[in-house]
């Protein structure tokens, strides 16, 4: 049976402005694919990020680009599929991990399984996803803290008032934080600020750094009071290797690496570095979301919230309560596009 490959571009308006160092968005912009047999359908995301060099046109080009392969493809394995594709993607691995969710998820449906239990046991323990306060007055900071509690905070930073911040946020919850500077910090603001965290009960810094301060982020990793993560730093399956000498840990990112297919070939090397090992997001709908909560089992820490910060969401799969991951009981990723 043949396959059918379509996509098609949504809009996705936040319920707040989202800002972090780079940039504010209010509506996200995310592009959703669909591989389907007439049975079943399997479906991805990428977003579109100009900051990655993903734009609507770029990712229309490539999508047309593997249309093609995908539908004289039928049961190859998605490792395999994988493989053809990053040939033809090697510039845009935003499109490529749209499709290679949307297959993964078709591929588990039409052999009746969970795609996580493709590697891990299905009532594995899985880490508690963090929920996002981005960059605002210090007002609407403590105003999202309140309207949504939660037990693990991402706080995105990157202001000439960063500590001031986190000392204020602490006074309205005892959540665990964790800190994303998006590289807006020194070497030294650094080391000197987690010293400072350590005792605010911040749990890691995320990319304090640009990624190309390689001297600095040595400085860092010796000398920090908290693990310090790689994002930016770590986007590819060969940055892997680098990061175990600059970071603690990393944070995989399935547009970033290409999708499912390199991110679990990333976490393998990870585990042998001894690394962190963490999965973060987008701001993306419960499409992606519910690819990336998979591979929850196998992380130390999650970052799946990008559909919480939605005002209106496109698709149902998994859901989160008060942290936890509550799976669809439905095959493959368990997300379903609204009609």
């Amino acid at each position: 049976m043949g396959l059918h490959f379509s996509f098609q571009f949504h809009e996705l308006p936040l319920q707040y402005p989202f800002t972090i160092s780079r940039y504010t968005v209010s509506v996200q912009k995310t592009v959703i694919v669909t591989i389907s047999n007439g049975m079943h359908s399997g479906y991805g995301e990428a977003t579109v990020n100009p900051y990655y060099h993903s734009t609507q046109q770029r990712l229309t080009d490539s999508l047309m680009k593997v249309k093609p392969i995908i539908e004289t493809s039928a049961e190859l394995h998605p490792e395999i599929i994988w493989k053809k594709l990053a040939l033809l993607l090697q510039d845009d691995y935003f499109a490529l991990c749209a499709v290679d969710m949307a297959y993964w998820d078709i591929y588990a449906k039409i052999n009746s399984k969970t795609l996580r239990s493709y590697w891990a046991d299905e009532q594995a323990k899985t880490p508690l996803t963090s929920y996002t306060i981005g960059i605002d007055s210090l007002e609407i900071m403590k105003q999202k803290i309140i309207e949504k509690p939660w037990p693990i905070y991402k706080i995105k930073l990157g202001t000439p008032n960063d500590i001031q911040i986190v000392e204020n946020l602490r006074k309205i919850t005892n959540s665990v934080f964790r800190i994303d500077a998006n590289c807006a910090w020194t070497a030294k603001q650094t080391i000197e600020n987690s010293k400072i965290l350590k005792y605010l009960n911040v749990e890691f810094i995320e990319q304090p750094l640009k990624s190309d301060d390689i001297e600095g982020m040595k400085k860092v990793k010796s000398e920090s009071y908290l693990p310090i993560i790689a994002d930016e730093s770590c986007q590819r399956e060969t940055d892997v290797s680098i990061c175990s000498e600059l970071f603690h840990g990393i944070n995989i990112k399935l547009m970033k690496c290409g999708g499912i297919t390199p991110a679990l070939r990333m976490i393998k090397v990870a585990r042998e570095s001894r690394l962190l090992l963490m999965a973060g997001c987008m701001t993306e709908s419960t499409i992606g979301i519910s690819g990336l909560t998979q591979i929850a089992s196998l992380l130390d820490y999650l970052d799946a919230d990008g559909a919480l910060l939605l005002r209106q969401d496109i698709a149902s799969g998994v859901t989160f309560n008060l942290g936890n991951i509550v799976y669809s009981n439905t095959f493959g990723t368990g997300a379903k596009l609204y009609t």
